[in-house]
């Protein structure tokens, strides 16, 4: 079911049904891509749909699993910033970031399966967040990078 099949008075399931088709299209950003097209870097940024993929891996792990989860980085294994997180090493294969990021949806998803919106999660390094906000927040960032990633994609395919 997508995001505009689920009834409008349905918060809760239209809010997860939009977070559900964006990390879908994020996934689908790397496809038929190869190795080195995944890891082009087309701007100054270390920005490529690979590093954008890694990145909202790391972002949502950050709103989900410290945030609402309270689990600080560092127990986490996660880098300390934003900027980091969108730097690759050999280990990062197209099928091991995809597999990373469908690993972490699945987390978020069990984590705040049975939180009102309502909730009031203190894990992270701003201050509390109701779980809405944090779920809006994840919608805006993957929608601003499934923006990039869109760019990118065509830049990369029509080279």
């Amino acid at each position: 079911m997508g995001a505009f099949d689920v009834p409008l008075e349905d918060e809760r399931t239209q809010l997860e049904a939009f977070l559900e088709d964006h990390r879908a299209a994020a996934d689908r950003t790397l496809d038929g891509l190869t190795e080195e097209q995944a890891r082009r870097r087309l701007v100054p940024s270390a920005t490529t749909l690979l590093g954008l993929l890694k990145h909202v891996t790391w972002m949502q792990r950050v709103w989900f699993e410290e945030c609402v989860g309270g689990t600080p980085r560092g127990e986490l294994g996660l880098v300390g910033s934003p900027d980091a997180s969108f730097r690759l090493d050999d280990a990062d294969s197209v099928d091991a970031v995809i597999a990373a990021h469908r690993a972490a949806c699945a987390t978020a998803r069990g984590i705040v399966a049975d939180l009102p919106l309502d909730t009031v999660v203190t894990g992270h390094r701003s201050g509390p967040r109701t779980l809405r906000w944090v779920l809006l927040q994840v919608l805006r960032e993957l929608a601003q990078h499934g923006g990039h990633a869109d760019i990118l994609r065509e830049q990369i395919l029509a080279g």
